[in-house]
């Protein structure tokens, strides 16, 4: 596989713009310069293709699955359905927080299906890789990503400070479910809660810490 610029810069040498004070022309061309060219070998080409093909195969793993309705149900009442008397009334509910944001969040045994707000999780988050990856990542550190369905109502924040709270409220939502799960979640770091918040803004700075500039006179 080659490429050449010569080729494309011939195409260009013919080209000439004028001003529109026709009393002062002027003129830009442009020269061919020296030829090179870039090769890939086939090796480096099939390298390449299975990278890729890993990180694929890793996102379709992490990445939760579109959930399939049946009867063409919405989401709202499909979830509405799976938890009958509301999500307070669920065995297994749990409490995530992160900054500003809480989500109280129900586990139930299915095939990875992800609901927040009666919304797809997709769809929520706007497929941010990262925020949907944050709502597995305790049932992927376990391997059960495909054995347990996630229901979650969330307010408070913005959509990363929600992702990070679901994702503790799953941590603590399968620590309800066995206790054997601790171990692997905790050297994660999954059940630990996260008490950074932004630093509230000071009398006379300019935000948190930043002074405005000092004049001596």
């Amino acid at each position: 596989m080659a490429l050449s610029i010569s080729s494309l810069t011939s195409s260009f040498t013919s080209l000439s713009f004028s001003h529109k004070d026709k009393s002062k022309p002027f003129a830009v061309s442009f020269v061919p310069s020296r030829r090179f060219t870039i090769t890939a070998s086939a090796s480096d080409t099939e390298s390449i293709g299975a990278i890729v093909a890993d990180a694929a195969e890793a996102a379709a793993r992490i990445t939760p699955t579109t959930p399939e309705l049946p009867g063409g149900m919405s989401v709202e009442k499909y979830m509405k359905s799976r938890l009958p008397g509301g999500i307070a009334a669920q065995e297994i509910l749990t409490t995530g927080r992160r900054k500003c944001a809480v989500a109280r969040v129900a586990l139930q045994e299915g095939n990875g299906k992800i609901i927040v707000n009666y919304r797809d999780a997709k769809d929520y988050f706007q497929g941010n890789p990262l925020s949907l990856q944050y709502l597995t990542t305790p049932l992927v550190a376990l391997g059960l990503e495909k054995k347990y369905d996630i229901f979650v109502k969330t307010h408070g924040g913005g959509l990363s400070g929600q992702a990070q709270a679901i994702c503790l409220g799953v941590a603590r939502a399968l620590l309800k479910i066995s206790e054997e799960h601790r171990p692997t979640l905790r050297n994660e770091g999954l059940l630990t809660r996260d008490a950074r918040i932004v630093e509230r803004k000071k009398p006379g700075l300019r935000k948190a810490r930043k002074r405005p500039q000092f004049s001596k006179r």
